[in-house]
């Protein structure tokens, strides 16, 4: 056979490789996004537009009324920083508080009181089934701003006061004293995870269920008694009071940030009761009777025995939950809450400069999305069944 019959059917050789396909595919793809772009940037240019974030240098020339000091002599980089912090406070707080409410909801749907689970049910239903940008504006205009005044305001004990400008918050504040105190907070979380940890251990050399959450609270005994051996209270209680026209002390919610916030949290957890009730109900049943043939009380089956079996199952859909949450609080605009949509907006408008600005807002949501994808993935990987 000549030297060129064994090239030949050599390359036919490599041509009819699926991995050299797969390769050349992904190869082409590549170059045709890359091209993409450049025709992009090309026909961007030609226009006589430039592609530049130096515009992040000059004065913002607008003020920001929530969130960190802003003044309009600031550049636009800080107004996109307070914008962006803000999303991340609604979204921090309202995955917290989404995920405490969707599981005593979850929960409750499965109660056996007859009441209990159809308040739940009816709940889930509601919300479920109406959109969120409807319960934002409902729970915006036909509630929040329906408050009393502040003068004939709703005081709750704390104190909280509750209207139309907001609510407000009785709030801890440090006092010199916070810094003796602080080697005692750490040891405690120190402590707190050496429970846990040997809770853990136990759990595996006994191969028998223990509970581990509850005994971590003895920790709560280190910071206990640094408040009684540190001289003075490291914390005082700001309250709220009422002066002229405005509240002084203690910290507050805007109407808008309350809005979003609430409506976000009834929203969100809606979907994850019943993340949480299918998670349960995968449990097989058999488990559970198995628990209660030992003696194991309604409260311990669900805590040693069923929870820690359906949070396997739970979690990879809670994560699409969060990410959810995280997207659509760019619905504040709709309230004028100034999240990080609203402030780039803004900076739109003012600049000019759409394709850099909603580039930054991509990069943005991206970021802390990513973030909420690894570190829940982390978790899921860590409670997965080990495979002997």
């Amino acid at each position: 056979m000549s030297a060129i019959a064994v090239a030949r059917q050599r390359t036919l050789r490599v041509l009819r490789d699926e991995r050299f396909l797969r390769a050349l595919g992904q190869a082409v793809f590549a170059i045709a996004v890359v091209l993409f772009v450049a025709w992009c940037l090309s026909n961007y240019r030609d226009r006589g537009l430039t592609f530049t974030f130096r515009f992040l240098r000059e004065e913002a020339s607008f003020d920001l009324a929530e969130g960190m000091a802003f003044s309009p002599v600031d550049p636009y980089w800080k107004a996109f920083i307070v914008g962006l912090l803000n999303t991340i406070k609604v979204a921090f707080f309202g995955i917290i508080m989404a995920t405490i409410l969707g599981t005593v909801t979850g929960v409750a749907r499965l109660s056996r009181n007859w009441l209990i689970s159809n308040i739940a049910g009816v709940y889930i239903e509601i919300i479920r089934n109406t959109p969120v940008l409807v319960q934002l504006f409902f729970l915006y205009f036909a509630v929040i701003l329906k408050f009393p005044s502040l003068e004939d305001r709703i005081v709750l004990p704390g104190p909280i006061f509750i209207s139309i400008r907001g609510i407000n918050l009785t709030w801890p504040r440090p006092t010199e004293s916070f810094a003796y105190w602080l080697p005692f907070l750490i040891g405690a979380v120190i402590v707190a995870v050496g429970i846990y940890a040997w809770r853990v251990l136990l759990e595996r050399r006994t191969r028998r269920p223990v509970s581990r959450l509850p005994w971590t609270f003895i920790a709560l005994a280190v910071p206990l008694l640094g408040w009684f051996l540190v001289p003075g209270n490291p914390l005082y209680p700001d309250r709220p009071a009422v002066e002229g026209l405005k509240v002084v002390g203690g910290t507050s919610l805007s109407p808008e940030f309350a809005a979003i916030l609430f409506g976000l949290v009834i929203y969100t957890a809606a979907f994850i009761a019943e993340v949480v009730r299918a998670g349960i109900m995968a449990v097989p049943r058999g488990q559970t009777e198995a628990a209660r043939a030992q003696g194991f009380t309604e409260m311990q089956i669900l805590q040693l025995v069923i929870l820690p079996q359906a949070l396997r199952i739970i979690i990879p859909p809670l994560i699409s939950q969060y990410l959810n949450l995280t997207k659509n609080s760019s619905l504040a605009i709709a309230i004028a809450f100034l999240d990080l949509y609203a402030v780039s907006s803004t900076m739109l408008n003012q600049s000019g400069r759409v394709v850099e600005v909603f580039l930054m807002i991509m990069a943005a949501y991206l970021s802390m999305s990513l973030t909420i994808s690894v570190l829940m993935n982390y978790v899921n990987r860590r409670l997965a069944p080990v495979e002997r």
